[in-house]
């Protein structure tokens, strides 16, 4: 097998997504659930549309407490990051680990053509540099 050099060699395939319109305590019961520290949202044609991660949760739950709110009437779309930081299923491995380390991002959507194809984690690059890190070594000591 050869080494992972490319997102699509670790990316995790048909990602768990949420709607933009979704109710906020739905998806943060989800996050915890799943064990997520973010979810990429999505619209009613599952095109993504933004990222949902633990800490925009925090925020619009504080925001709704602070102002006297009830969290159950938040939705998604309002609290979470539209701007989309993402990668394609053909970018290397090595880039997108030291974008996410100067964007101190922990996933990014794999988008392809426009679609969520994937979804990849600060663990899957991790784990997908080991391996190529491993590789070298053994291929070295041949």
């Amino acid at each position: 097998m050869p080494a992972p050099n490319s997102i699509k060699d670790c990316m995790r395939r048909n990602p768990l997504t949420i709607n933009s319109n979704a109710n906020l305590v739905q998806a943060v019961e989800t996050l915890v659930e799943y064990k997520l520290t973010g979810v990429t949202v999505v619209d009613d044609e599952g095109n993504p549309v933004g990222v949902l991660s633990e800490l925009d949760c925090i925020k619009s739950v504080l925001t709704a407490i602070y102002n006297d709110g009830d969290p159950e009437h938040s939705l998604v779309r309002d609290a979470m990051t539209s701007s989309i930081v993402s990668c394609t299923p053909g970018d290397s491995i090595v880039e997108v680990a030291a974008d996410m380390l100067a964007t101190r991002q922990r996933r990014r959507p794999v988008i392809e053509n426009g679609r969520l194809v994937g979804q990849v984690s600060s663990s899957n690059v991790l784990w997908a540099l080991m391996e190529n890190s491993r590789r070298r070594v053994l291929s070295s000591g041949s």
